[in-house]
């Protein structure tokens, strides 16, 4: 059994997309971050970085303790190291799939993460961060549909925790100010990964805990913008 610490962003997404196409038996616990549960002594234990996801597995290959980790790329290494799936055993695929997960969480993840908050959170417009970002995801969108554009999935023939890194970052998409028809590869991939049994259960998944109303209140907003070292202290 895998516990999982999750709440319904992109980055919670990529590893409830592994846990159903490996059909592990996980259990979720919910971190509200609009309500600061990411601050709670029992989360911070296993996520020091105060961000969700984390996992717990209780039954680690080696048999030994539980093991916990946070950090959303190195859980999904972990994963699909555990059950040898979604990671090539060969050096060059695995490398291929690595340097594709890396850019996603370097790249992709942080650069449309910077574009959601500049768009839709900041106190006030900033036309130079709002075009900023918006123009660098939409050159990573470009990225990726040229490499799209000879192989099925982001490291080849074959579905990786490469494809599911990236994947719950392309889907808000409309709200990044990218249009998938402007990158056709990356748009036949997404309809694929879309339409997989996994990823209609994962999303399932969070529907069951996002919330109806998606306002971010003045509390909210505290806690998830207003951070300092100090907010790990309180």
């Amino acid at each position: 059994m895998i516990d999982l610490h999750y709440w319904p962003t992109p980055n919670g997404h990529k590893i409830t997309l592994l846990l159903e196409e490996a059909g592990l038996s996980y259990r979720i616990i919910p971190v509200d971050i609009g309500r600061g549960e990411q601050f709670r002594p029992e989360f911070l234990a296993i996520a020091p970085n105060n961000r969700m996801p984390a996992i717990v597995d209780h039954e680690p290959a080696d048999g030994g303790e539980p093991v916990s980790l946070f950090e959303s790329g190195a859980i999904l290494l972990y994963l699909a190291d555990k059950t040898g799936q979604f990671i090539p055993d060969d050096l060059r695929g695995r490398a291929e799939v690595l340097q594709w997960l890396f850019w996603q969480v370097a790249g992709l993840g942080p650069m449309a993460g910077q574009n959601h908050h500049f768009a839709n959170y900041a106190p006030e417009r900033l036309p130079y961060a709002v075009d900023r970002y918006v123009n660098e995801t939409n050159r990573l969108y470009g990225v990726l549909d040229q490499r799209l554009a000879d192989r099925p999935f982001v490291a080849g023939e074959a579905y990786s925790i490469a494809d599911m890194a990236s994947y719950p970052w392309i889907v808000p998409h409309e709200n990044q100010g990218q249009r998938l028809s402007d990158f056709p590869h990356l748009e036949r991939w997404f309809r694929a990964i879309a339409a997989r049994p996994a990823t209609i259960r994962a999303y399932a998944v969070g529907e069951k805990y996002r919330r109806r109303d998606a306002t971010v209140d003045e509390e909210a907003r505290k806690v998830l913008f207003g951070q300092t070292a100090a907010s790990l202290r309180r």
